[in-house]
């Protein structure tokens, strides 16, 4: 990252564009987005984060927490219960990136209107 602060920042984004793509299209993922925001506060279960999601298939959750594991953004705790109990938390690393994934849910919750507004007139237009 501080490569992108230096005098000429496009640079270095191109110089590393095709990583910036591949961990973005995960980074930027609405499902993602979500769990992420979700485990803000403290670390939670599968079917918790399910709910509190909304729309998420239990395949595609299961995806997605994987690849955010893989990631280094994920914490994934069993506890030895019958049945067996998982939480899910941020690592370090994903608490990182919770702050601007948060920026950027807040905004879209402060313009939603307004984008609402512009869909209909774009849609009515046709």
């Amino acid at each position: 990252m501080p490569q992108l602060c230096r005098a000429r920042p496009s640079h270095a984004l191109a110089r590393s564009a095709r990583k910036v793509i591949e961990v973005l299209g995960r980074m930027g993922d609405k499902w993602t987005v979500l769990a992420i925001a979700m485990l803000v506060e403290r670390p939670r279960r599968f079917n918790e984060l399910k709910r509190m999601i909304g729309g998420v298939s239990q395949q595609m959750l299961t995806r997605t927490l994987k690849a955010l594991k893989r990631e280094g953004m994920l914490t994934r705790t069993v506890y030895p219960t019958i049945p067996p109990q998982v939480e899910y938390g941020l690592t370090e690393l994903g608490r990182s990136l919770s702050v601007p994934v948060t920026h950027l849910a807040a905004w879209v919750v402060e313009h939603l209107g307004e984008i609402e507004t512009h869909r209909a007139s774009y849609d009515a237009a046709g």
